[in-house]
């Protein structure tokens, strides 16, 4: 009889990971979303949402202490990077609280993270986005240096700037030993604008080192 051939099969190739189901907003009642998830910029019926706020919110941890607890001076700072296609165009900080176009704004920059609710808030007016501006990401960066380990319920919520009415909520699992996150992006899809949740970390102190760092999280 003719000798068996051994075949040396190559193993199946690992599945990717499931990308998060896209979700919709739903009136009065805000959607929590989960990492990488995506959600168009519309009400129900389908109307477009065109006046946005974005709240990023943030508490330093307590540490006990000989003389009671006291929590970390902890400066961490939200931006707005505006890109055309690849390319960084603009910006809204601390440093310069309006982009160029005045599409977004700044409220002015927190220097503790002390209190409830958003820390900073970034205004972002949809209609008046100009045409080549196709993504506006929102990273956090921590002016101090210090990394996300020493922060908790950090959060980035997207609010209806016409009703005041929270829309969708991204709350980051804190312990990550990065000084800078990518907290999520709002971008152009066809005639819609969508935000994901991206929560990733990096290493930056403030914008102008996180911007070269930004190119990876504009696939989609």
């Amino acid at each position: 009889p003719a000798p068996q051939q051994q075949y040396n099969q190559a193993p199946p190739p690992a599945a990717a990971p499931a990308e998060p189901a896209e979700v919709s907003l739903t009136k009065n009642r805000p959607v929590s979303l989960v990492k990488g998830q995506k959600v168009t910029l519309r009400k129900d019926g389908g109307v477009a949402l065109t006046y946005l706020r974005m709240g990023l919110g943030w508490d330093p941890i307590e540490k006990r202490g000989l003389f009671g607890n006291r929590s970390a001076d902890i400066d961490l700072d939200a931006s707005a990077v505006l890109f055309a296609d690849h390319n960084i165009v603009d910006v809204a900080y601390y440093g310069q609280l309006q982009s160029k176009d005045g599409s977004i704004q700044h409220q002015g920059d927190n220097l503790t993270g002390e209190g409830a609710g958003d820390d900073e808030v970034v205004l972002v007016d949809l209609t008046r986005i100009p045409a080549h501006i196709t993504t506006v990401m929102f990273v956090v960066t921590s002016y101090k240096g210090h990394s996300f380990e020493q922060v908790q319920n950090a959060f980035c919520r997207l609010v209806d700037g016409t009703t005041n009415g929270e829309l969708a909520r991204y709350t980051m699992q804190g312990g990550m030993p990065f000084t800078g996150m990518v907290m999520a992006k709002v971008y152009r899809e066809g005639n819609s604008w969508k935000l994901q949740a991206i929560g990733e970390g990096i290493q930056a102190k403030h914008p102008g080192e996180a911007a070269p760092q930004l190119g990876r999280f504009l696939a989609t």
